[in-house]
């Protein structure tokens, strides 16, 4: 199961640094507070794909960081399946931004942490396979992430993700950094993974048309503090087509007004 209901969300963090670091705000000054989450109020069906979209810097990650577990929140709360997440735990697994894969471990060996615990060493064995043949890494067993191109070490670690079994897949960014076509098919085959697994999954994306082509839902966050300015489940069949469906043109049309942009390129 992997229902998700976010009540009432709020994050503020206060500032603890004299020196404004590269990237952050300067006109926030030491013992300021930010506040990055305002009132966040979701409810995720077990089973849905879930696109997050907002601004840059707008708190989409943080957002996805106190659902895994990482951090707490101000007020509000998060739960799964009724009982509130206060930990990072193996039914919800998180993907993170940038590659995740231990370096000094073969793919086999990166997978291989996912399963274990599992106490017979054939079974786990054969899980480890499963998974690899999953993601279409058979053949690259026993290559160290650097051996691998940027698309098949996100491979990688979606597989290590699902061998655990989660409940819910949690992805931040999953095709940044990619190339166009890399890109492109990495976002077929995890679309066609979440229908084949039927795992509640979140993805947060800044790429519109990936959130639209994916998702069973979408999410628009406003800029900072961030509140839900959209929350819309998808009912367009798959695969989509902006050039063929008129609706889902519309819609992503609306979104990018949203969004700030006038106009969808």
């Amino acid at each position: 199961m992997g229902r998700i209901v976010i009540e009432d969300v709020c994050q503020v963090y206060h500032n603890r640094r004299r020196q404004t670091r590269r990237g952050e705000d300067p006109s926030v000054g030491y013992g300021d507070s930010i506040q990055v989450l305002d009132h966040v109020d979701l409810d995720f069906a077990d089973g849905e794909m879930v696109c997050i979209l907002g601004p840059s810097g707008c708190g989409k990650s943080t957002l996805l960081r106190i659902i895994a577990g990482f951090e707490q929140a101000t007020a509000g709360s998060v739960s799964i399946d009724g009982h509130r997440v206060a930990r990072p735990g193996s039914d919800h697994i998180f993907v993170f931004q940038h590659n995740g894969l231990l370096p000094w471990m073969t793919v086999w060996e990166n997978v291989g942490l996912g399963v274990r615990r599992m106490p017979d060493p054939a079974a786990r064995a054969e899980k480890i396979g499963e998974h690899i043949e999953m993601v279409e890494l058979d053949g690259f067993e026993h290559h160290y992430p650097h051996q691998l191109s940027g698309g098949m070490q996100r491979r990688a670690e979606l597989a290590r993700a699902l061998a655990v079994n989660p409940d819910i897949l949690i992805m931040d960014e999953p095709f940044s950094g990619l190339d166009f076509l890399t890109h492109m098919k990495m976002r077929e085959e995890v679309v066609n993974m979440h229908e084949f697994i039927g795992k509640t999954t979140i993805v947060v994306t800044h790429d519109i048309d990936d959130a639209l082509i994916m998702g069973d839902r979408i999410v628009v966050m406003s800029e900072r503090p961030a509140r839900v300015k959209m929350n819309q489940s998808l009912a367009f069949s798959r695969p989509r087509d902006f050039q063929k469906d008129p609706a889902l043109n519309k819609l992503r049309s609306e979104i990018f007004l949203m969004l700030g942009v006038p106009y969808a390129v």
